[in-house]
């Protein structure tokens, strides 16, 4: 009885005078008095709670050596973490792992989600310098102990909180490094213990102004790690409860994230009952860490003897994947709004605390980048007798900090190692900014109150004295002091964490003989003509360039087309850097190949998918895969989505991917596949019946029409040789009634193509158009659709140049003016296959010497001189050509002889009957002439 009035009137000291606080403050009882009063029974209910609750702050070094020390006289038989119970398998595979690490819930499908929110993510990222690394360590080196995680799972995550509450992680801290380790985490929802972080926007405004501090982490560096660093037990829980009291009492009402923390509170309490029941553990050998924030809970299931009334909900179908992925200092302060180099200064106290305070922390054992933890014998630790819990707070808060005195070893230290890294990166700073700094820090410290310069005024010193105004290099001298005082570690997932599908590509990687599991860039040269075991290295990294993020692996020599082979390839490859993407693409299958295959068909079978889109993914899948079966499918899925198709818009795309499928399938297989012969015959009917609707609708544009007139010309003779009929083709220009100049001028080119409309005829209408007044300004249209006609008509190359000539020759400046830089857009972006066409026919007409260029006469000049010229002058031709074969006949014979004719020679006297013929009947001959100069 005497133990419980102890117990009741523990607190009875402090009530009193934050009772007699809040009266001299706010003149009387109000609401003051009731928050002050309502802390103090929060911490009055954690403190008395049977199931002792350990209260922390993420990655703070004062909880993890207080956490280190206490599980160490406590030696709890269970151990309840603020984790989410999902990821519980995965704690084990810590020891093949390189601190800082994340936990990763993945799902890359979502079913009973919005299908916007794919692909899921949650990260729980976990340092030395946590408390939340010292339970688990402790938990699983401990024989006979057991680790509960007891938060809710990661599907409950999503179900709980809204999406866009973790659009940008867990705050509003300054803005994210700039650097590639800042984005490690990627998009993912971040879960961490011990969010404590004022959400009162004035409260925390109020402690940085009198803090005479610029952000958070340095308030709770200055004002709570340094004073809690060397303090018991008792007092670290009280002042812990104190605070996550307050800040949960002042935060705003924002009805869907307190329902949220309460419903976190009660599931956790409702776990933690049913394990206690399920093993009839103890409470007084169990610990229950969690966050500052939730310990001071207010829920009526609150400790194990609270209420049993929380259902817990089941979870959705969604699948989801685990895993370790890599993490880093700059990751975690970007993803959960903490100032730049607040963590890697706090692993830098974590050390020095440990060296202050003598705690010996837990490691997993072989865990890489971390001591190896010193052999203990196992001592049975005795059973201690549970104090009554008594009030610290009142002599904690009454009392003046302790000042740490300067340690001027420390500072010089760090004056003279700055400077050198600055030197390092361009800048000209010597040992009288060595110096400055030095200074400078205790200046600083001396105006904001401090006996000691903290590491953020060692920092805001160095920028003062040693940038200025100049950042000579990639670094500014705030990111060099981060390095400096701990460097942003980045974390790494050892060979036997890793997905069996990354593991697999290490395997068939080390060939290579490269250390690709660490960051940075490294040169992979390949030489399959020497080493033809190198060809499957190829494989997977062009694989790899295709699924990974830019970077990852970049060719720099060799390239992979369809139906090529490359003899040598050089790659830069970073697998290091970009560990989470590949570890992430484990999530999805045990192979690259089988990842590939399933986002092809993924790509195939979309909904928003066109035939463009499918023929793209059978490209891939011929290029990358090699896989037949897989073709044929996706092939034959293109045809129904062409079929399906009423627009033109991914006409080019498809031409351009038919023709090298059939290329490839010509050349280098015995027979097309059946697939492909249906697409063209179905593509060859298809356009057919768009053609006439294309040609006059202004949404298809003049390069879509050119597009599907390439594909009916350039796959005519495959589609009848299928069983196509060219009467559908020849009614289908026949219906097309054009109203745009550039439509008509590809309308004309087709019909030139298909013999419906003659050079001459052609030329004609161009001369008229030039010679119209009330045409000339849409003159450059029609140019334009001459130009897209090459694309369906490459044999247009001479008339196409000869009109671009005649109109730079004609038209006047206030219409060719306007039209260059419309010529030059369009070979630039729809014509960068055709300018090659044109330049070299260009080439042939035009004279290769300037000196040639006065005396030159255009081609299409020289052919209208007068017919009555032409016999004459070509008699002489005819009569040297006849005189050649009869001097030397032997040419000749020969080529009866092929031809099995037999013929007897005349005498040169007498004239052959041709000849006659021709000199009666010569307008033949030169209509002949001028359709093989034509041509």
């Amino acid at each position: 009885m005497d133990e419980t009035t102890a117990d009741e009137t523990a607190f009875t000291a402090l009530r009193t005078q934050l009772r007699e606080a809040a009266t001299a403050f706010a003149g009387g009882p109000d609401a003051l008095e009731e928050i002050l009063l309502g802390i103090v029974d929060d911490i009055d209910r954690a403190v008395h709670e049977p199931l002792e609750i350990f209260p922390v702050c993420h990655h703070s070094p004062a909880s993890a050596t207080a956490m280190a020390r206490r599980l160490r006289e406590k030696r709890p038989k269970a151990v309840y973490l603020e984790l989410c119970e999902d990821m519980a398998p995965l704690l084990t595979e810590l020891r093949n792992c390189r601190l800082p690490v994340a936990v990763q819930a993945f799902a890359a499908e979502v079913d009973g989600f919005p299908a916007q929110w794919s692909p899921l993510s949650v990260v729980a990222p976990i340092t030395e310098a946590s408390a939340e690394y010292q339970a688990i360590a402790y938990a699983l080196e401990t024989p006979d102990v057991e680790l509960v995680l007891v938060d809710r799972s990661s599907d409950h995550v999503f179900q709980w909180d809204a999406r866009g509450a973790h659009a940008t992680g867990a705050g509003s801290g300054p803005e994210a490094p700039a650097e590639e380790e800042a984005a490690l985490h990627g998009d993912a929802v971040g879960v961490e213990i011990g969010d404590l972080r004022p959400r009162f926007a004035e409260l925390e405004e109020h402690l940085l102004r009198h803090g005479r501090v610029r952000h958070w982490s340095e308030w709770w560096h200055q004002y709570v790690e340094l004073p809690l660093g060397e303090s018991d037990h008792d007092t670290y829980r009280q002042v812990m409860f104190l605070i996550g009291s307050l800040f949960r009492r002042l935060a705003p009402g924002d009805p869907h994230r307190v329902r949220v923390d309460e419903d976190r509170e009660r599931h956790m309490w409702t776990r933690m009952r049913r394990h206690l029941q399920e093993t009839g553990t103890d409470p007084a050998d169990c610990l229950y860490v969690c966050g500052a924030f939730h310990a001071a809970s207010r829920v009526a299931e609150f400790g194990v003897l609270g209420e049993d009334t929380f259902e817990i909900g089941p979870r959705t179908a969604t699948r989801w994947q685990y895993g370790l992925i890599p993490s880093s200092h700059a990751a975690i302060e970007a993803q959960f709004g903490l100032a730049a180099g607040s963590v890697s200064i706090a692993a830098t106290l974590w050390a020095k605390n440990l060296r202050r305070t003598r705690v010996e922390p837990y490691r997993l054992a072989g865990q890489a980048g971390t001591g190896r933890p010193k052999a203990r014998k196992a001592v049975a630790a005795a059973p201690a007798e549970q104090a009554p819990p008594s009030d610290r707070l009142t002599g904690f808060l009454g009392r003046p900090p302790v000042l740490d005195g300067l340690d001027e070893a420390e500072l010089l230290g760090w004056s003279v190692e700055i400077v050198r890294a600055a030197r390092r990166s361009g800048y000209p700073a010597s040992t009288a900014d060595a110096i400055a700094v030095f200074e400078t820090s205790i200046l600083l410290a001396g105006m904001r109150d401090r006996a000691k310069p903290t590491p953020y005024d060692f920092q805001d010193a160095a920028v003062t004295c040693i940038e200025k105004d100049t950042v000579p290099g990639r670094r500014d001298v705030r990111r060099l002091v981060e390095i400096m005082m701990g460097g942003d570690r980045v974390g790494r997932v050892g060979y036997d964490a890793l997905p069996p599908l990354a593991r697999d590509v290490h395997d068939r990687l080390a060939p290579l003989n490269l250390k690709l599991q660490q960051r940075g860039v490294r040169r992979a040269l390949l030489d399959m003509a020497a080493r033809p075991e190198l060809e499957s290295c190829s494989d997977v990294l062009w694989i790899l360039r295709r699924l990974m993020p830019h970077g990852a692996a970049r060719p720099i020599m060799g390239e992979r087309k369809l139906g090529e082979r490359p003899i040598q390839e050089s790659w830069d490859l970073a697998l290091g850097t970009h560990q989470r993407s590949l570890i992430e693409l484990g999530y999805e299958g045990v192979s690259v190949e089988q990842v590939l295959e399933q986002r092809l068909r993924r790509t195939a079978y979309d909904s928003r998918a066109t035939a463009a889109t499918v023929l793209g993914a059978v490209e891939d899948t011929v290029l990358y895969l090699r896989s037949h079966r897989l073709a044929g499918e996706l092939g034959a899925h293109a045809l129904k989505v062409l079929s399906a198709e009423r627009s033109v818009d991914g006409a080019p795309e498809v031409l351009r991917r038919v023709r090298r499928l059939l290329a490839y399938y010509r050349t280098g297989e015995p027979a097309l596949p059946p697939w492909i012969e249906s697409f063209v015959k179905a593509g060859y009917a298809h356009y057919c019946t768009l053609l006439p609707t294309a040609f006059t609708d202004d949404d298809a544009g003049v390069r879509q029409v050119a597009a599907m007139l390439g594909f009916l010309f350039g796959m005519e003779s495959l589609a009848l040789s299928l069983g196509c009929d060219r009467t559908q083709l020849e009614l289908a220009l026949a219906q097309s009634r054009p109203r745009d100049p550039a439509k008509t001028a590809l309308l004309w080119a087709a019909r030139t193509h298909l013999g419906q409309l003659t050079r001459a005829q052609l030329r004609t209408r161009c001369d008229e158009m030039l010679g119209n007044p009330m045409v000339v300004p849409a003159y450059p249209r029609y140019l334009s659709g001459f130009l897209h006609a090459l694309e369906p008509v490459p044999g247009l190359a001479d008339f196409v140049v000869e009109a671009v000539s005649n109109a730079f020759a004609r038209l006047p400046d206030h219409v060719l003016l306007p039209w260059l830089p419309t010529l030059i857009t369009t070979l630039r972006s729809d014509g960068a296959e055709l300018a090659p066409l044109l330049i070299r026919e260009a080439g042939r007409t035009f004279p290769g010497r300037l000196a040639a260029l006065d005396a030159w006469v255009p081609p299409w000049r020289a052919r209208a001189e007068p017919e009555a010229v032409r016999p004459a002058r070509r008699a002489g031709a005819r009569a040297s050509g006849a005189a050649l074969l009869a001097a030397h006949p032997a040419a000749c014979d020969a080529v009866a002889g092929l031809l099995g004719c037999d013929g007897t020679w005349q005498s040169a006297e007498s004239a052959p009957p041709g000849a006659a013929l021709a000199d009666r009947h010569p307008r033949t001959a030169v209509a002949l002439e001028a359709l093989l100069a034509a041509s």
